[in-house]
């Protein structure tokens, strides 16, 4: 008999008295960046994924899971407080850096809630000295309350930006320590992954040529097999582009097992309920920034303990098919840790004995992301995708000058559209104005090609005007701040920062559009 299993027997045969001595599980998320469910449990022929995909045999596995916002700061402002992003003011990205800008009245951290109900938290960045996780925070408002941290400080020299994560790191967190969680339990223990990243230049964040902390994830995926989308040429530079973030997938996964290995070892898995996710969809130019499934959708899992009772709705191997806005991570988590959903919240329960009915939607927001100003609200159902954009001559080639600078398909699809060599699906990308609403059946099209907003037919007007509808009373409902313009010198701070970290390209200073 191994080591675990003795210890998993001996905790089964003691039954109710141990159980009773610890009512309340650990809980650990383990969050990826930049990620859609790319994984093979779900599908994918091309990624390794062994550990995540052991964790959905055993667990269970989410298949409509959509983030509040398409890139990282608005979705964790959500998700850290369970409110959407767009109603507490935390909707562009990387805003409020600065400004001493708090959250309103009765709404907190979620860190905040379950520390009151006893917990320890940790953002867990190194395990026995080897960096595991980047701490990141990345919140849209300055944390309030008292420093809790119990390591050592950073006394770098930062950009604002990060200088904030570090503060409301220490408000948020105790440590940053694996070794620190099994002398405080219960615990609530986040690793936010390196990856999936892209490092400017250099390519994809753990790569070989971009090691993270002298890290490299293997190259696994061949170039020539992988499925470009029709909305990108398919030649050889987008395929090595699209093959290194498969290679980073697989990166997740791995660095997902280490964490899995540990816990099991530390004899912490059969306490702790683990939780899966992607913060935003994937590192590409028609995912990151923008509100289709490309941008926003994402892997969940969650694996529950077998030391804890498992909620009715849990079997492991199960699907799940309802839709799920990531938000309600928050709720769930706080259900877990048996600490009620506080008044107001907009996050849903989705598993336990006080879960909510399931979603018909989930709704999604995008509105400043570094130097590109935009505005987009959209809603999800089972099958239907309804897009509004609010700045429509804010297209997918506008200046963002990150993107410009870090991502080979911009510059490639600039010259193959000088060249005419673009197909009326990748003309779309280079389409100077957006269309003012989109619709499309994720059933029957999947990379959301054909709009079907214009279309004549009964029930596509049907659902358009339902789905209308439903974005309407949702940004009412949330109060929606992003018809409050940001400040110009906030923007213009953005372009300048923006500008030294990668340039401005030369069509723009050329005046070109």
């Amino acid at each position: 008999m191994t080591q675990t299993n003795r210890r998993q027997w001996m905790w089964q045969a003691a039954g109710p008295a141990l159980l009773g001595a610890q009512r309340k599980p650990n809980i650990l998320w383990l969050i990826a960046e930049n990620m859609g469910p790319d994984l093979g449990c779900y599908g994918h022929p091309l990624v390794r994924t062994p550990h995540l995909d052991r964790l959905a045999a055993e667990g269970m596995r989410f298949e409509r899971v959509f983030s509040t916002a398409p890139v990282c700061s608005t979705s964790r402002s959500a998700l850290m407080t369970g409110m959407y992003q767009t109603a507490i003011g935390a909707h562009n990205h990387r805003s409020h850096r600065d400004d001493h800008y708090h959250l309103p009245r009765g709404v907190q951290p979620i860190t905040h809630r379950l520390r009151a109900a006893g917990y320890y938290t940790a953002n867990v960045q190194y395990m026995d000295g080897k960096p595991v996780g980047t701490g990141k925070t990345d919140l849209n408002f300055e944390v309030e309350g008292e420093e809790i941290w119990t390591k050592a400080r950073s006394t770098a020299n930062k950009p604002a930006h990060l200088r904030s994560n570090d503060w409301n790191l220490y408000r948020l967190f105790h440590s940053n320590e694996w070794a620190d969680l099994r002398q405080n339990k219960p615990f609530f223990a986040q690793v936010n992954l390196p990856v999936v990243e892209r490092g400017g230049t250099r390519g994809w964040v753990g790569s070989d040529r971009n090691p993270w902390n002298k890290q490299v994830h293997p190259r696994v995926v061949d170039p020539a097999k992988v499925t470009v989308p029709p909305y990108y040429p398919d030649v050889p530079t987008v395929r090595q582009d699209w093959a290194g973030y498969l290679d980073a997938v697989c990166g997740v996964d791995a660095r997902c097992g280490e964490v899995l290995r540990r816990l099991e070892e530390d004899d912490l898995l059969e306490d702790t309920v683990v939780i899966y996710f992607g913060d935003n969809g994937r590192l590409e130019l028609r995912g990151l920034d923008w509100c289709y499934d490309s941008g926003d959708r994402v892997p969940m899992i969650v694996r529950w303990p077998k030391r804890f009772p498992a909620p009715r709705q849990y079997r492991p191997g199960r699907v799940v098919e309802d839709v799920v806005s990531l938000l309600d991570v928050t709720a769930t988590t706080l259900g877990i840790a048996g600490v009620p959903r506080p008044e107001g919240m907009q996050s849903r329960i989705f598993l336990g004995d006080k879960a909510d009915p399931p979603r018909e939607y989930a709704f999604s927001a995008r509105d400043r992301t570094d130097d590109a100003v935009n505005r987009i609200r959209a809603v999800r159902g089972r099958r239907y995708r309804y897009i509004r954009n609010l700045m429509p001559e804010k297209h997918f080639m506008a200046i963002h000058r990150y993107k410009d600078a870090c991502y080979p398909v911009v510059a490639l699809m600039r010259e193959m559209h000088r060249e005419d060599k673009l197909t009326p699906a990748q003309q779309v990308l280079m389409a100077r104005r957006l269309p003012d609403e989109e619709l499309y059946d994720l059933e029957r099209d999947p990379y959301e090609i054909t709009n079907l907003a214009a279309s004549t037919n009964s029930e596509h007007q049907r659902v358009k005007k339902q789905l209308r509808a439903a974005l309407d009373r949702w940004m009412a409902e949330t109060n929606d701040q992003g018809r409050i313009q940001e400040p110009k010198e906030v923007v213009d701070f953005w372009i300048r920062e923006s500008h030294e970290q990668h340039g401005t390209p030369e069509w723009h200073l050329k005046g070109e559009r």
